[in-house]
């Protein structure tokens, strides 16, 4: 899913140059500002191990990943590719008497560095970065520091897992869900639909065939698949078709989209003991179909009732026993 995410910033209102001098080191300034390079060996970064992102130093913005990070040899960080496709822009470099492919980051325009075709298989790409122009955050301090939605990168490094979920506003849900024992993070979007690079304002239309979806990032240690499931049947209602409350049309549905075959026969096994307490009248009508891309959804919805605690939500925790 990293391909669909999108620039979070862009070049307005960007720092002057006098204010980067007062806020950057000189080290920073001249990586960053003057296209200039670093000592290898003698910076921060290039013998990194820990688990996080890599931002730029002059704006935040995500550029690239321990995960593909590597160890050259060349005494910078290395990394396979960015973060995602258009973190970074490339531009030939004709400077020092060679022609090179310098790397500059898309919202700051920040001198990285350079891009080599010498790197590891699959890509054959090595990004050779600056220390200087990153600052990183490990995935500790992901989510205290705004950068929540890249912990789902870390799914397989860690003992978390994800759901995927869809029952109606995918708001209402996400801001229930966010709050039960071992929920790591959320984030909305749109699964289940054709339609490529999905947008709020074509998914509302219904004609797209994606649901409005929550993605659950949860630690197996504090909780279990199944109890995210027996959650999600006491927070919407399963029984009405391409519908909840007021809200009508197929992106407001009822789903399960399982990751994998363990999880689809969970999802089979507690539909099968929901219907059998009788605890919804009507038969149950939720989709329990195969995860597709998933597209995250735009940064005004995230967490959205956080943001507005009065914005209408069709969504509430029953007294139901499964």
């Amino acid at each position: 899913m990293s391909d669909s995410r999108k620039i979070l910033h862009t070049k307005q209102n960007l720092p002057t140059k006098q204010e980067l001098k007062n806020t950057l080191t000189p080290e920073q300034y001249i990586c960053t500002q003057e296209n200039g390079t670093e000592r290898p060996f003698e910076n921060e970064y290039w013998d990194n191990k820990r688990d996080g992102i890599y931002v730029d130093v002059v704006t935040g913005e995500p550029l690239f990943s321990s995960l593909t990070k590597y160890d050259s040899g060349s005494g910078w960080p290395s990394f396979v590719k960015p973060v995602f496709q258009n973190a970074v822009t490339l531009t030939t470099d004709n400077s020092h008497g060679m022609t090179r492919t310098e790397v500059r980051s898309s919202a700051g325009n920040s001198h990285l560095g350079h891009v080599f075709d010498d790197g590891p298989a699959p890509f054959g790409t090595r990004y050779c970065i600056n220390s200087a122009s990153l600052r990183f955050i490990s995935v500790e301090e992901l989510k205290n520091t705004g950068y929540g939605e890249y912990l789902f990168d870390f799914v397989g490094t860690k003992n978390w897992d994800i759901a995927t979920l869809a029952g109606g506003c995918f708001w209402g849900m996400e801001n229930l869900l966010a709050e039960q024992l071992g929920v790591i993070e959320t984030r909305v979007g749109y699964m289940g639909g054709d339609t490529k690079n999905a947008s709020y304002s074509e998914v509302k239309t219904g004609e797209t065939g994606h649901a409005e979806s929550v993605q659950i990032l949860f630690d197996k240690s504090l909780t279990t698949y199944e109890n995210i499931l027996l959650f999600f049947f006491q927070i919407h209602n399963p029984t009405t078709r391409n519908r909840q409350g007021n809200d009508l049309g197929s992106q407001y549905r009822s789903a399960i989209f399982f990751h994998n075959e363990t999880q689809h026969e969970i999802a089979k096994r507690v539909i099968d003991r929901i219907e059998k307490s009788g605890q919804w009248k009507d038969p149950i009508v939720t989709q329990v179909i195969s995860a597709t891309e998933f597209w995250l959804g735009e940064k005004y919805h995230q967490k959205y009732l956080e943001k507005n605690p009065k914005g209408y939500t069709c969504h509430f925790v029953r007294p139901l026993t499964f």
